[in-house]
Order: C-alpha cells, then structure tokens, then sequence
C-alpha cells in the first residue's frame, strides 16, 4: 500500500517547520560561475521560475507545479567544463494552469521562458490532490453510508489516494484516476493496522469528485494497534536486556573533501545531487588510478521503480505501483536520523524540493555521506612458503574502509534506502534496503485453524489477527550512464561454456570463455540470459593497456534474476516491459531518463524502455546506457509484522582489466 498518509505527515511537519521568507532573486554570470552545472536548482532558482511565469502571464496564483527540474546542459559540455566558466542555466517545469499541463522551459540567465507547451500523459501526483482526493471520498455519500455500515464515521477514518494504474479499459481513457481504501484512525503508532477491507471509491482527479464506490461486504476492522514505539512494543512483552552498544566512531574526522563542486574520497570522486522522481543522483564519477584521474560513469540514479500485488480481489488487483514515476522518491525524501539511519559522524545535506505552489522546500538530513570500516581485509595473505616457527613471519594485508551515499525515501507504508558505496577496490556497489510497513488486508480469519483462513491466505499469510499480507514484488531500475574512460563504450558478454575433452585425458570437462559484441539493442536483449552463466561487461576498445587489455567494468549481479513471474501482456508488465530483461543496453538519448516513460501514472508503455529498445539501435562504439533491474518476491512472513526488517538487495560494478594492477595495494598500513 503507497500513499499519502505518511507524506501528507511528513509535508505537513516539514511545512510547520519552516516558513520560506522569498526575496526577488536575479540571476547572473557570477552565479553560474560559483555552481557546478550539474547542481540541483536552489531555493532561489526555483523561487525565480515562478517569478518569471508569472510575469510573462503564463500561470496565475492557482498553478501547481508538478515537477521543476534541472535542465542540464549538453554532456559535452559538462565534461569540457572547468571552474570559474559559465554553462547555460535552465530549468524544466511541469505545470498545471487552469486544467491544462504544459512544459516550461525557462532560461534562469536570461531571466526568460524558451519554451511553452501543452503535454499529453499524465505528470507525478501533487500533495495537494492526494490530500484532497482522500478527504473529499470518504465525504462522498455512499461511503459515509458504507462507513456507517461498519461503525464509522467519517472523521473516525483517514482514507489513502493510491494510483489505480491502467488496464486499457476505455472509461480509463484520458482520465486521471485514484483508489481511495481508507483505515480506522490509528489508535497507536501503526497509521496502517487498522484497514476497512472491501470498501474504496473510485476519484476521478480532473472532475475532483468520487466516481464510483465499492463495497464488497463488511469485514471485521482490528482492534489491535500494531505500534512500534518502544512503549508499545514492551506492553506486548518484555524487551530484550540492554546491552553496550557496537557503535561506528571517527573521532579524528572524515576523509571526504570537496573540490570543483564534487565530492571525493580515498580514489573516488563524483558530484552529487538531489531530483523529485529519482532522488540521489550521481555524476561525473571518476578514479584515481596513480596520478591521472579515469571516467566510470557520466551518471547514475533510481530510474523507475515497479511494485505489483498478488492478490486479484477487486481491492487489490490494480496495486502495481510505479513508486518513483507516480510519487516521486525525490519528493519523499525523509530525514535521516543520526545514529539510525546513518553513524553519528556522517555528513548530512540538506536538499530543496519544489511544493506544489512552486515555492521552494528544504528538507534537512535528506542525504548522508559516511565513512565505514567494515571489520574486513581489502586484501591479506599469510606466506606459508620459509616460515617457520623459529622466524615467524606475521600475515600482511590492510583493512577495508568504504564510504556510503545514503538516502532514505518514505513512499506510504514502504521506507526505501538507497545506498551507492564506494570501495578501494576500484567497485561500486548500489543498493537498496526495503524496510517500513507491510500492506495488510482485513480479513476474518483469527488464526490458521480457523476454517476460513485456506480461502483468506491464499495470496498472502496471516501476519497478525485479522489481517494478511499479499505477497508482491519489488523491482527497481537503474539508469547507468556507464564512461569507461570515454564515452565510446561497448557492451560484452562473456559466456561460460562448458567443453568437453578428448578421449584419452584424464579430465572429461572443463570450461571456456566465449566472447561476443552485440551490435545492436536487441541483440544485446538476445544475449541476456539469466540461466546461463555470463560475465557482462561495459568497457572501452579505443584504449589498450600495456599488455594489450581493454579497460572495462563488470556488472555482478547479487543473487538470481528476479524473474516477474507475470504473463506479458498483461497491463501492468506492458507499463513495465523492461521486467522481462533484467539488463537493457540502448544508445544515450538525454530524453530517455526513465524506464517507465516521461509520465507513469495512466501510461500505457508506449513511452518506456521497451519501447525504445524495439527500435534496434546501434550500440557498438559509441555512447551507452545500461538499464539494470534488481528486487526480489516479497513472501510475506510473520516477522514482517508490525515493522519490516531492513532486507538488503543490489549490484555491483567492478572493474575488469581496468588497473594495472590491485588498487586496493596502495592502501596505508595501518600503524
């Protein structure tokens, strides 16, 4: 279940908190010149965005602002950019005048619009509808006399706009559409214990009103408040004994710098950044090999997130969220709390989100930076050879350190964090950690033994009285703008294959490794196959090496294919088709960001990586982007219940005949 309960609090506390005092803001030169172009649109900008509209009588006081984005300047020209030059300043605006959706595209320079335009499709939900669409359902007739049913009124009960998806049914045509379930208000910490199954409407955004109401029949609501403070969690039953804690500490400081509008640390450095749909996003990331500095990647962030429920019952069936196209995890950034969510001693930054109105909205600790020491050899060995218990020789080796880019995204009940870590072996690793609240579904079943919890769980498992979780999946996209020193770049794959040998050796079998190039989208979507052992790597064929390798990155998968187990053509998987190939490759288009299209919500897949991809474009020997996918089947549990443990899931990129020799050898002995 992703809603609005848990970012319509989040806004409201963030709102009471601050109140944005904007002064007329002009852009100039110098300005340009003290940013990195890459870097998120300030308060001020976004403040000037507005200004501007408003000036040259496009929006009135009325306007929502959808999204108001970066609109970062030719690649080229960032990688030509030096400090103290200036680069074009523009933004993107969506936005909502008077019914109507346009692009604006603005030059913050010149103090001027450059463009403006009607859109089709169906832009990011606003707070303000999602708020909206839950108060004015659960005051539409029918469900006060379906709430009454069951014991409720209306002010007892929070109701949760949820995307409804789109299933090709023609009265879904051309609307903007919400299903709106709604939950006995929480009686303890738990917003989400208490669910009235079988009842929800259906709110058409655009005609701002309750088109439809499904009551299914009454099923008993929990009495049990589920909640997860520490008082709450010890009135069910004794804490564990205290224990001294194992804590992260760096009492001499941190080794991260900044330098030309980036971050860097031990080999690393890169520019980082904050965007509504994607969250964290990451530039320019380079690595110090000896004295030069070497390109991995032009950029890197979240590309599309997809979760579908399991359960075909008419208040389920359309739960397949698009989390980052229909939300936004930029816009539910939460804040990190120190010694939580990151050690006591990390960085934290603060970022700025547009609202609604196009005013901008710090959020503090969105994003931490953070050193660890992981407790493990980088690399050791023990040389048996000559030593002897008369001159012992000690084992050599060096401690492993990593640093964290840390976000945490709120999307209703789920709490998504997104890691990218940096190692001193040269990987990266990028990974997520689910953790939250699972949905549940109101159900009468008690316990096992009751003689309908057969029919009750079969989509899910009882995790409490009263109430099962559906099973579901989990699938996150990334975009990986890969620059394996350059930007002409190729995609390989190197496929283990056994062979078999001749009659008269003692061995029967050994492997080989054959190498392919595919030359074009779908041939490299033909080489993926998650069955059969392969090495996939991104690499470079215009630089050699001394001994006559070519420099490259390898993309190691952790675990199985999440395979999705979905028919494809069904609406959902067509929205996301991109499932069904858990590694896409497509030449660099700057307006192909997300797997699932510009606009998610309503969309139908015309506009998505799959999309693309049928256009069997050439990628050999030229600027590439890699498209992974990685998630997994949530098979709801017991231990789920009432909060989820963090479970971890990723990848890693790590070089392949890229250095000469171990990066990690360069390390310090620790003294």
């Amino acid at each position: 279940m992703h809603g609005s309960m848990s970012r319509g609090a989040i806004w409201t506390r963030r709102l009471a908190a601050v109140i944005l005092l904007l002064s007329p803001f002009s852009a100039t030169a110098q300005d340009a010149k003290n940013a990195h172009p890459l870097d998120a649109l300030t308060g001020d900008e976004l403040g000037r965005v507005k200004s501007i509209l408003i000036a040259e009588g496009k929006i009135g006081s009325r306007a929502r602002f959808h999204s108001v984005d970066l609109d970062e300047p030719e690649k080229a020209e960032v990688l030509a950019w030096r400090p103290g030059t200036t680069l074009p300043r523009r933004a993107i605006a969506v936005v909502n005048e008077a019914g109507t959706v346009y692009e604006a595209a603005i030059d913050l320079l010149a103090g001027r619009i450059t463009a403006w335009r009607p859109l089709t499709g169906e832009p990011a939900l606003l707070l303000g509808e999602m708020m909206g669409a839950g108060d004015m359902a659960k005051a539409d007739p029918r469900m006060v006399e379906a709430l009454a049913k069951r014991g409720f009124a209306p002010d007892q009960v929070y109701c949760v706009p949820l995307t409804a998806g789109n299933f090709g049914a023609r009265e879904e045509q051309g609307q903007r559409l919400l299903k709106v379930p709604c939950f006995a208000k929480p009686i303890q910490s738990n917003a989400w214990a208490r669910p009235i199954e079988g009842l929800f409407a259906t709110f058409d955004l655009k005609a701002g009103k309750a088109i439809d109401v499904i009551d299914a029949g009454v099923v008993p609501v929990p009495t049990e408040g589920w909640g997860y403070d520490e008082a709450e969690v010890a009135a069910r039953g004794a804490l564990r004994p205290e224990t001294r804690a194992a804590s992260l500490s760096q009492p001499g400081g941190d080794n991260i710098r900044t330098e030309d509008g980036r971050f860097g640390w031990d080999i690393w450095r890169f520019h980082l950044r904050a965007d509504i749909r994607p969250g964290t996003v990451l530039s320019m990331v380079e690595v110090r090999d000896g004295a030069r500095w070497r390109s991995v990647a032009y950029q890197m962030h979240l590309s599309e997130v997809f979760v579908p429920y399991m359960d075909p019952d008419q208040a389920w069936y359309w739960r397949t969220y698009m989390d980052s196209g229909e939300y936004g995890f930029g816009n539910l950034l939460s804040p990190l709390r120190p010694g939580v969510d990151c050690p006591s001693y990390a960085r934290f930054l603060a970022v700025t989100m547009p609202q609604d109105n196009g005013e901008p909205m710090p959020i503090a600790n969105a994003i931490c930076l953070f050193e660890r020491s992981i407790g493990d050899p980088a690399w050791r060995h023990f040389e048996i050879v000559g030593n002897t218990p008369q001159d012992p020789k000690p084992t050599v080796g060096r401690p492993a350190s990593e640093l964290v880019v840390r976000s945490a995204s709120a999307i209703g009940n789920y709490d998504y964090l997104v890691d990218y870590v940096f190692r001193q072996d040269g990987s990266i690793r990028i990974a997520i950690g689910a953790t939250g609240i699972d949905a549940v579904k109101g159900v009468a079943s008690q316990s096992m033994k009751d003689a309908t919890a057969a029919a009750d769980t079969r989509w899910g498992t009882l995790i409490a009285p009263g109430l099962v979780a559906p099973f579901h999946s989990h699938y996150f996209n990334f975009r990986l703008d890969l620059d394996i020193d350059g930007t002409a770049n190729d995609f390989m794959r190197e496929r283990l294959v056994q062979q078999l040998m001749p009659e008269g050796l003692p061995r029967r079998s050994i492997f080989a490794v054959t190498h392919e190039m595919p030359a074009s989208e779908q041939a490299a979507r033909s080489r993926i196959e998650p069955a059969s052992p392969a090495l996939y790597h991104f690499g470079n064929h215009n630089v050699e090496s001394a001994l006559g390798h070519h420099p490259g990155y390898m993309l190691m998968p952790e675990g199985s294919y999440v395979h999705p187990l979905l028919a494809a053509d069904d609406p959902p998987v067509r929205r996301n088709s991109y499932l069904h190939y858990q590694l896409s490759v497509t030449p660099r288009q700057p307006s192909e960001r997300y797997a699932g299209g510009r606009f998610a919500m309503m969309s139908d897949g015309s506009d998505t990586l799959g999309a693309w991809t049928a256009r069997d474009r050439p990628i050999g020997n030229r600027d590439i982007v890699a498209w992974y996918t990685v998630g997994f089947h949530h098979i709801t549990r017991m231990e789920d219940w009432p909060v989820m443990p963090t479970h971890w899931f990723g990848f890693t990129l790590m070089p392949h005949n890229f250095f000469a020799t171990n990066p990690a050898m360069t390390i310090r002995e620790v003294k």
